[in-house]
Order: C-alpha cells, then sequence, then structure tokens
C-alpha cells in the first residue's frame, strides 16, 4: 500500500461488540460499514455508480504483493473499478474497520518501489477509481454524520 500525502484519505471504524454493523460473522462489519460509505459518497457526489462488493474475497496474481489489487467484503467499487479498500483487525471485544480511498492513484510510481522479482507490470493491476479531492477531504465527516 502506497500511502502518499493528499493523494489518499485513511479513514479507522471502531465497531464494539454488540453494537450496530457488529456481526459474529467477519463479513458483516465490513459489508455494514461499505453500504455506510456508499451513502455517505451518494451525499458526497452524484457521480458514478457505487456498489458493495459482498462476495468472497477475489484474489489476483498481485494482490499478495499489491494489496489495493484484491477485492474483500465490504468494499466499495465505482463503476465497476475498486474505489475503497477495507481491513479487519478483530477481538471479542470489537472490530476495528480500517479503509481507504484515493484521489490520485499511479501503479507506475507503486510497482516502481518494489523490488524487481515482485513487481508487477502497471497495466496487470487492477483498474482503480478515484474522486475528487473536494469528495475524498469531505467524505470522512459525513460518514461520522451518518453513523451518529
Amino acid at each position: 500500500m502506497l500511502l502518499v500525502p493528499d493523494e489518499v484519505t485513511w479513514l479507522d471504524v471502531i465497531v464494539p461488540a454488540g453494537a450496530p454493523g457488529w456481526s459474529n460473522d467477519v463479513h458483516g462489519p465490513m459489508v455494514w460499514l461499505g453500504e455506510h460509505l456508499v451513502d455517505a459518497f451518494d451525499v458526497t457526489t452524484r457521480d458514478g455508480e457505487f456498489d458493495v462488493h459482498r462476495g468472497a474475497m477475489q484474489s489476483t496474481p498481485w494482490s499478495s504483493t499489491v494489496c489495493f489489487d484484491g477485492l474483500g467484503a465490504g468494499e466499495v467499487l465505482l463503476d465497476g473499478r475498486k474505489l475503497v479498500g477495507i481491513s479487519q483487525r478483530r477481538t471479542r471485544h470489537a472490530a476495528r474497520l480500517q479503509c481507504c480511498w484515493y484521489s490520485t492513484y499511479d501503479p507506475e510510481r507503486l510497482t516502481s518501489l518494489l523490488a524487481s522479482s515482485h513487481r508487477p507490470p502497471p497495466d496487470a493491476l487492477r483498474d482503480v477509481a478515484t474522486v475528487a479531492d473536494s469528495v475524498a477531504d469531505a467524505l470522512p465527516d459525513v460518514l461520522a454524520t451518518l453513523l451518529g
């Protein structure tokens, strides 16, 4: 994961056990967050069609090296392209959901930082959607309002 200042928004959401969004199914909190992210994107932009991935993990030949190349439960697509990645750290007390989305994504810059033996050609990676800086900046506050 390449995190470049002003090009990626990173957000953590804590879901305590028993709270809305909690589920004993590990996919449940991720889908719950993905649905709320879609609602927040709908408030901040009307450009494109957002969707939540509800199926099993979809790995690619490069997703073990470039995590954003895979597609997991709850992750958000924009017009069929991955927009939001979500990971989860979990205990019996809470789930910590970490998510991010890009306002700028440069697969060539990302792959240039990898060892040559683990360097995919940039055009072999999943096509990633981005959102305008204004949307990326506004979304955390909109999401916080929606989550109450």
